[in-house]
């Protein structure tokens, strides 16, 4: 190998890879450098454990003149046969080396690398990517060269494990703190507490419609059920509406025990205010849909669930709010007041959609008049519209 080469190679990782924008172009002009410094390698790939609800890692797949193909794993992939009988279970569970020709006496144990034979591969070498948090993650290389891998060749790689694991380290540091913001704050609102948007009482005012739902029968339900059931039913309740409410645009923004609050922002120079309150509306359609589809087994009975949802539109305040340095990124406002008083008129009028005024007049159509109802904390009566094509429920249980 080219001993010059590899030197720039690792002072390129140590420096940050600064010229590769993004985790797939790093591990390509990694690759593409130590092929140029004369190592033959044929398949690469790394492997990154992820702290994500339902995808346990990331891998990313390198083959010369081809671009880096990137996928996900869940977490059923650690009790198939496959990963259980594969060279990088022993990786991650141990975090050492293992190397074997593919033609060798090891070769028997790794039932996938009858593959990479068909592919012409010779030799396999996986390495542990040992990061200073104390996870270990996993890389595969492979050649093609008859023989294998020299020594020489091998020490190289060995050599530019320990710059390559920091920079991915990094990467991947950035990338959890980005999807667990995600995963407990919303999209819109993880994004701006990573620009800097931390301070308390850093707002901003914002023009959205509002989503505020909730659970029929909770209160009851929870003390009829055990625990741990009620969990499994709200789990299956939120997904009911997380999908369509992310399909249409909108960002939820709070879990409160049963009840979801969420918004749809509207640009107010570029916007299209009609077709952000259609898609809440279509949303708020699939939802009603997926809850009445929705059951749960208890005992010997099937249980049905009724929810419902009020719309409004204005504007809300969007920031950091809270005591000490705990900070709570939410939204609050006059708008957002009248949202949740609406929503429990819903519950009154046994509706599973209201909209307010301002709502309905927005997104034309299909609304009737529920009349005039006092709201409290208001000075003015506000008038509640139903979908027309929803009859109320005689039998829906009052809160």
């Amino acid at each position: 190998m080219n001993v010059t080469d590899l030197q720039k190679l690792t002072d390129w990782l140590i420096d940050g890879a600064r010229s590769a924008p993004n985790p797939p172009r790093m591990m390509a002009e990694t690759c593409e450098r130590l092929a140029a410094a004369g190592l033959p390698l044929w398949r690469v790939g790394i492997f990154v454990r992820t702290l994500h609800p339902d995808i346990i890692g990331r891998n990313f797949i390198w083959r010369p003149g081809a671009e880096v193909v990137a996928g996900t794993a869940s977490y059923d992939m650690l009790d198939s046969p496959e990963y259980q009988s594969s060279p990088l279970a022993i990786v991650f569970n141990e975090g050492r080396e293992v190397r074997s020709l593919i033609d060798g006496p090891e070769s028997m144990r790794f039932p996938f690398f009858d593959d990479l034979r068909a592919e012409g591969v010779t030799d396999y070498v996986a390495l542990p990517l040992h990061q200073i948090d104390g996870s270990v993650h996993a890389s595969s290389w492979t050649t093609r060269q008859p023989g294998g891998f020299t020594d020489e060749q091998l020490d190289g790689l060995r050599s530019l494990i320990p710059p390559l694991s920091r920079v991915i380290e990094i990467t991947r540091m950035h990338r959890t703190a980005s999807n667990l913001l995600d995963i407990y704050v919303g999209n819109r609102a993880g994004g701006r507490i990573l620009g800097g948007q931390i301070r308390r009482g850093h707002t901003d005012t914002m023009h959205a419609a509002i989503w505020l739902s909730d659970l029929r029968g909770f209160t009851a339900l929870s003390d009829r059920l055990p625990a741990e059931t009620v969990v499994d039913i709200l789990n299956l309740y939120f997904d009911c509406q997380v999908s369509a409410i992310r399909t249409h645009g909108g960002e939820v923004l709070k879990f409160m025990g049963d009840g979801l609050l969420a918004v749809f922002p509207i640009d107010e120079y570029v916007g299209d205010i009609s077709q952000v309150c259609s898609d809440v509306l279509e949303a708020a359609r699939e939802s009603r849909a997926n809850v009445e589809a929705m059951h749960f087994p208890i005992g010997e009975t099937i249980e049905r669930f009724r929810f419902g949802v009020a719309l409004h539109v204005g504007k809300i305040l969007y920031g950091n709010i809270g005591g000490g340095n705990r900070l709570d990124f939410t939204c609050i406002g006059p708008a957002v007041n009248l949202a949740a008083r609406l929503e429990k008129i819903a519950g009154r009028l046994h509706r599973t959609v209201v909209a307010s005024a301002a709502f309905a007049q927005i997104c034309a159509g299909g609304w009737s008049d529920l009349g005039e109802f006092p709201i409290a904390g208001f000075s003015k009566a506000e008038r509640v519209y139903g979908l027309a094509d929803e009859a109320p429920d005689a039998e829906a249980p009052r809160i």
